[in-house]
């Protein structure tokens, strides 16, 4: 790609973003302040399973709430499994120092991607936020936990991070509007087809290989639709392979590697997709038929894959901003906004992760525009253990 051609799109997109970001504020404060004046504000916690987006989100709040004054300034140590909320959750609510709000230890669920614990998940939170009462503010990191919590069943300030596509999950009903007065909902309404018109521009390529779950949510997750419009837009053909429902563990991960076997026969660029298959465990498996024959690739999950091989994606840096806006979001419900009143529309900010060793591997020569537009560049690929 040209560079004037790089070198505009870039500063159209941090142009689009600063627009955003400056009418996304409103009239509610953020300054700290105690529940009744006397009591702290107690947050709960939900995510679908394990993910290695819903800690780095969790800590990025956390740390935001400090920055707000919320809560001390603290160093939170990194653990072992990055994809792993709970350590993470339960050494928060231990050692967070905070006059105004606390993480209650044994309000943390996760449903480790089985839809028997989700249900009884969901039965047990909406049981205590009903009965006992003793959570203030929920978080729900996920699809499936805003899916779980965005409905009338109860009324506690719920908090949605993480998804893909809220409106298109259904866990909202508009970018202006969550349907319920105690649901927020971050979104990014053209964030995966910014990421697929950027894939595009740097590789320029006419065949988009994705493969993913083939249900509604599995659709959601993946971003199809937006890959769909910005094929019909750009003028590229999309090759789907199709992965089967209610299949988990090495099963799923088996069946995504055969499908990147037939799509790098197919197609000139991959879009890996969220899905439950695609962990950073299990990437080295997904990237080896895909690296031998050469074939770019962009991670929809963001720079933490990046950095385990894929060749580029979003900045992980953005997740700072994104986590600054959800701790502006609590601390302003816990100044008695209702959720739903709320900004819900906030854009990734237009950072790139390269890695050069996979670069290497596939002979793509990054040019200086693309290194320079780079905010992570990783030098060597990581193997998770």
């Amino acid at each position: 790609m040209g560079k004037n051609k790089f070198s505009l799109l870039l500063i159209l997109f941090i142009l689009l973003s600063f627009i955003q970001y400056s009418f996304a504020s409103d009239k509610f404060s953020i300054k700290p302040i105690k529940k009744n004046n006397t009591q702290k504000y107690k947050i709960g916690y939900l995510e679908g399973g394990k993910y290695s987006m819903y800690p780095t989100i969790l800590k990025g709040i956390v740390g935001s709430l400090a920055e707000l004054g919320w809560i001390e300034q603290i160093n939170i140590p990194d653990f072992e499994d990055p994809t792993d909320s709970s350590k993470l959750w339960h050494w928060i609510s231990k050692n967070i120092k905070s006059d105004y709000i606390e993480f209650v230890d044994n309000a943390y669920w996760s449903s480790g991607w089985k839809s028997e614990l989700r249900t009884k998940n969901k039965s047990e939170i909406i049981k205590r936020l009903n009965n006992k009462k003793d959570i203030d503010l929920i978080i729900a990191n996920g699809t499936w936990a805003g899916q779980d919590l965005a409905n009338n069943e109860h009324s506690v300030p719920t908090i949605v991070c993480s998804t893909s596509n809220p409106i298109q999950a259904k866990i909202i009903i508009s970018e202006q509007d969550s349907g319920f007065s105690h649901v927020h909902a971050r979104v990014d309404p053209t964030r995966f087809q910014r990421q697929i018109s950027l894939f595009h521009d740097i590789v320029g390529f006419e065949k988009l290989g994705i493969a993913y779950i083939d249900t509604v949510v599995g659709r959601s997750y993946a971003a199809v639709e937006d890959i769909e419009a910005m094929a019909s837009q750009l003028g590229f053909k999309v090759e789907k392979c199709l992965l089967p429902d209610k299949v988990e563990g090495q099963k799923l991960i088996d069946m995504t590697v055969e499908c990147h076997k037939k799509l790098a026969q197919k197609v000139d660029a991959v879009y890996i997709t969220v899905q439950t298959g695609v962990t950073l465990k299990s990437l080295p498996q997904l990237m080896k038929p895909l690296t031998e024959n050469e074939i770019p690739t962009f991670s929809q999950g963001g720079s933490n894959e990046v950095k385990h091989g894929v060749l580029m994606s979003i900045s992980q840096a953005n997740y700072k901003y994104i986590s600054m806006f959800h701790a502006e979001t609590i601390a302003k419900v816990f100044n008695g906004a209702a959720p739903g009143d709320l900004v819900q529309v906030f854009e990734d900010p237009p950072k790139i992760a390269i890695n050069i060793a996979e670069a290497e591997k596939i002979g793509f020569n990054p040019s200086v525009d693309i290194l320079s537009a780079a905010d992570e560049i990783f030098n060597e690929i990581e193997v998770a253990e």
